[in-house]
């Protein structure tokens, strides 16, 4: 069974790890997909944020990184998916990915979608806090990789040019 664990990934953090690794144990084949085009402010280019994922998942064997710039449910129909994974960290998460599970399901009826809570030592993080935290210049060395945690130090330092993939360990 091939599932999609969608999101933007600005950056990956502990959580998204916790979740995707999870994800990874429970199905055959698991697809990270980078979304290129949120309507959110990004830090990160689709470019640096899949070079991140990719870097920080490496070492599971059937996990997949790619971007993609079309509807999430579209994108997994695209690449043969079953279901599409989510992460649960607080309450409030809940209604928002309710509400999208029925759409896509009224969308692609034969792709479920898949919540998946995460660990309790990474429920406080999000990639906003992240990146506020470190373009604040604290530590954010419990809630990403240090390649990342390199990155976001870059980018707060005035330097966009660093390149991820040469960040790695």
């Amino acid at each position: 069974m091939k599932a999609l664990y969608p999101g933007t990934f600005d950056p990956i953090h502990f959580g998204h790890m916790d979740i995707a690794t999870r994800a990874a144990s429970m199905f055959g084949h698991l697809v990270v997909g980078v979304y290129a085009k949120p309507s959110k402010n990004l830090l990160f280019s689709i470019e640096e944020r899949v070079a991140m994922a990719k870097d920080a998942l490496k070492d599971v064997d059937n996990v997949e990184v790619l971007p993609y710039e079309v509807l999430t449910v579209e994108f997994a129909s695209q690449i043969g998916a079953d279901v599409i994974v989510r992460g649960l960290r607080v309450i409030s998460d809940f209604e928002l990915e309710f509400q999208m599970a029925l759409t896509n399901h009224a969308l692609v009826p034969e792709i479920d979608t898949v919540c998946l809570i995460t660990s309790q030592q990474y429920n406080f993080i999000s990639s906003s806090i992240v990146k506020e935290v470190a373009l604040l210049h604290g530590d954010v060395s419990g809630m990403v990789m240090p390649a990342v945690a390199q990155a976001l130090y870059a980018k707060a330092n005035g330097r966009p040019d660093v390149n991820i993939v040469s960040l790695r360990d």
